[in-house]
């Protein structure tokens, strides 16, 4: 059977990979054309266009690139017909994916959608044009299910998250190797998590980089998104105990005391690695009081969603400064801090719904 997949970023790049994984074990026979990034492409199938090509950050990035979004979206129609699919899958990435969405309908061509847009955090008027667009729904949060269900009568899956099998079937790290490896140092580890893209890593990391003058007995370690060059991080590449590893994200994090995070999937992640984090968001002045008035909800980071309470601690915009993030970084140091955050973290697992996300979509989409 034919599959066409749309993922345009790194997150959907990784969710997408272990999804063709299990497509490829439940169809033998797949054909698989796909928009994604390195990780989907070494699984197997035809890459069309990489994620790379497709990331524009903010309500003020979007409107300076709408034409080469419209061109994407006209070559990505285009494509589609040619390749005949029997299931069009899309993975998140709203903006985009909801107008192929709306254009395969009209072809005829069955749509599934895995990871839900969050139009539970803004734009819920989006329910109508899934509503219209999308034959079937594979959500992995677990309020998800009852918001498309109980609030707007639109029956969806709940598969469970995929970064509860992405983080579990990895093999696992030797501390010592790992450090020797990288030429890092016997210290306590912080990683810096920045984001993927570049307007976001040079507002987040120049901040999160003087924590390293501020706490000398760890070594600060950035971890390079995949989608940037060595030759870009080396602009904040100036202090003493500060390293870098590029395209080692989880077994960075496998080994890490404590990690500075740029909101996103990322703070998921390190929260299953039971990684103590603070949570940080800072964006164009423009982009973020378009997003204040959009944006209904009390917290950004999705592990405090998911767990409907402060389990990490968030610092948006103008909070997120030297003094705060000092102060936030003391306090997850701290052993009654942190065991308090473990705890929180076990129970955060729990509410995810176990393992085999990738497979039950696979068996969903195959049937």
């Amino acid at each position: 059977m034919k599959y066409y997949i749309i993922s345009g970023e790194a997150s959907g790049d990784l969710h997408g990979s272990n999804l063709m994984k299990a497509l490829f074990e439940k169809d033998p026979n797949a054909e698989i054309r796909f928009w994604g990034g390195d990780l989907m492409q070494q699984v197997g199938g035809t890459l069309v266009k990489h994620y790379r090509e497709l990331a524009f950050m903010g309500f003020a990035e979007v409107v300076m690139n709408l034409r080469t979004i419209f061109k994407n979206i006209k070559f990505c129609k285009e494509d589609i017909l040619n390749f005949k699919p029997a299931i069009l899958i899309l993975i998140d990435y709203p903006g985009f994916n909801m107008r192929i969405a709306e254009f395969a309908k009209k072809e005829g061509i069955k749509v599934h959608y895995y990871i839900s847009p969050q139009i539970w955090a803004w734009k819920e008027n989006r329910i109508k044009k899934i509503k219209r667009d999308v034959d079937e729904m594979s959500v992995i949060l677990p309020f998800e299910k009852d918001f498309y269900e109980k609030k707007h009568n639109f029956p969806v899956h709940f598969v469970g998250h995929p970064l509860i099998d992405a983080i579990s079937n990895r093999k696992q790290v030797d501390e010592a190797t790992f450090k020797k490896e990288n030429h890092l140092s016997n210290k306590p580890i912080i990683a810096l998590l920045p984001g993927s893209r570049k307007q976001e890593i040079k507002k987040m990391l120049s901040i999160m980089l003087k924590m390293a003058d501020k706490f000398k007995t760890y070594q600060f370690v950035i971890a390079g998104a995949p989608s940037q060059d060595f030759s870009f991080y080396k602009q904040f590449m100036n202090k003493e105990n500060v390293k870098f590893i590029s395209n080692k994200t989880y077994d960075l994090l496998s080994i890490s005391f404590a990690a500075i995070v740029t909101s996103g999937t990322a703070t998921l992640e390190t929260a299953l690695f039971k990684v103590p984090e603070i949570v940080c968001y800072k964006t164009s002045w423009i982009s973020y009081q378009i997003g204040k008035r959009l944006v209904d909800l009390k917290y950004i980071s999705l592990v405090n969603l998911i767990m409907d309470k402060e389990v990490v601690k968030e610092l948006i915009q103008n909070e997120f400064n030297e003094k705060n993030l000092a102060q936030e970084l003391h306090k997850i140091l701290d052993n009654t801090h942190r065991n308090r955050m473990f705890l929180n973290y076990f129970d955060l697992e729990k509410k995810l719904g176990g393992k085999g996300a990738s497979k039950k979509v696979a068996s969903l989409l195959v049937k």
